[in-house]
């Protein structure tokens, strides 16, 4: 269960900004997405290895960069 603590004179839009952050952090949504569709092991590991070398080739470039 998400709790958020509203102060006194705060607005329910703020509150429920940070009712939704929570809920975001949680990775809830992230997770029903996922498994709406089987993906076979091959190709997650697959993806997972592209996103790691792409980060590395961002980090490659900011290093030559400076």
């Amino acid at each position: 269960m998400i709790i958020v603590p509203i102060k006194e004179n705060e607005s329910i839009d703020k509150a429920l900004k940070k009712f939704k952050k929570k809920f975001e952090k949680t990775g809830v949504v992230r997770a029903l997405r996922s498994r709406q569709a089987f993906e076979k092991p091959s190709i997650t590991r697959r993806t997972t290895v592209k996103k790691a070398i792409y980060r590395d080739s961002l980090r490659a470039a900011e290093n030559t960069g400076l």
